[in-house]
């Protein structure tokens, strides 16, 4: 077919990289729809999303409905006569009568190995899991969440000391070229969706700033495990008193003691007992402060002998 008609719907860093991989490939959307400006910052100023920003710099037009449930926004986006709709970390529901509008429908840009981790956090969940791979999905998009049938996954294996930070960005990339690789090839009619089977779907969902709050009575490998998974966002964090310190940075490693007792912290080593064996902790943050090594921690804050609720 000739030049597409896409629409692009999308909102933070990792939708940024679907759409450059469009504008790059000579595939620019005729519009993009991302989420209204939210507060940001200490000074909570409202900030256009990283695929607002773009798409202002490509003169790409902007659309940012608070909700698709509106018989306005629906007749607008008809109007445009899309040939497809392209979703990646959008953020909004679209209701039946929006994934009826493109012609070929609407193609979904999604962060796992479908059908394993649906939901709006699957790189976390994927950590968390323990799961030794991960990919992306191009998925054929339907009203369930995330439960329509894959044209393609493609998949990698998890390193072993990665960040929900370094995952996002492969992922990212990852989404942005199998993109690329395969929509002509979809809208050609050339590949055919096969179904999920629900059977095997699990479910990731959104994190809290709570779910990062570290309990010591888990297994320092689980603890581990969540370092990763909450590394940019929202950051693994414990009290010293009333102090909330984060962690950036840990591995298990051998020791024992009750748990949230601080085994040593000199040197290059603050370690801590867990309900089984002990969390190093080689990253750390206190409030106000930037991140440190766990050399540079002990000499901010020595808390050898103490135990950590």
């Amino acid at each position: 077919m000739n030049r597409p008609r896409i629409i692009f719907a999308g909102t933070p860093d990792f939708a940024l990289a679907s759409l450059t991989a469009l504008v790059n490939s000579g595939r620019a959307p005729i519009a993009v729809l991302t989420q209204p400006d939210r507060p940001a910052g200490r000074g909570k100023k409202l900030r256009a999303s990283p695929v607002k920003q773009y798409a202002q710099q490509q003169r790409i037009p902007v659309l940012q409905p608070a909700t698709l449930r509106d018989d306005e926004v629906s007749a607008e986006l008809k109007a445009l006569r899309p040939d497809v709709m392209i979703v990646a970390a959008y953020g909004l529901i679209l209701p039946q009568n929006v994934l009826d509008i493109p012609t070929h429908g609407c193609l979904n840009v999604h962060a796992s190995a479908l059908p394993r981790w649906r939901g709006a956090a699957p790189i976390q969940a994927a950590i968390l899991a323990g799961d030794a791979t991960t990919g992306v999905s191009l998925m054929a998009m339907t009203a369930g969440l995330d439960c329509g049938p894959v044209f393609h996954v493609n998949e990698f294996t998890i390193g072993a000391d990665e960040s929900a930070g370094d995952l996002h960005d492969r992922l990212a990339a990852l989404g942005g070229d199998t993109l690329i690789e395969y929509l002509d090839r979809i809208l050609e009619g050339e590949l055919t969706p096969v179904g999920q089977d629900d059977a095997l779907a699990t479910y990731a969902p959104k994190i809290e700033k709570k779910d990062a709050a570290i309990d010591w009575s888990l297994s320092a490998a689980d603890l581990a495990r969540r370092v990763r998974a909450y590394n940019p966002f929202p950051g693994a964090f414990f009290f010293h008193g009333d102090t909330r310190i984060k962690v950036w940075r840990a591995a298990r490693t051998d020791g024992s003691g009750e748990p949230g007792t601080v085994l040593q912290c000199h040197r290059d080593d603050v370690v801590v007992a867990c309900g089984e064996s002990a969390l190093r902790l080689t990253e750390l943050q206190l409030p106000g402060k930037r991140r440190v090594t766990a050399h540079e921690f002990a000499a901010q804050l020595d808390l050898s002998g103490n135990r950590l609720g």
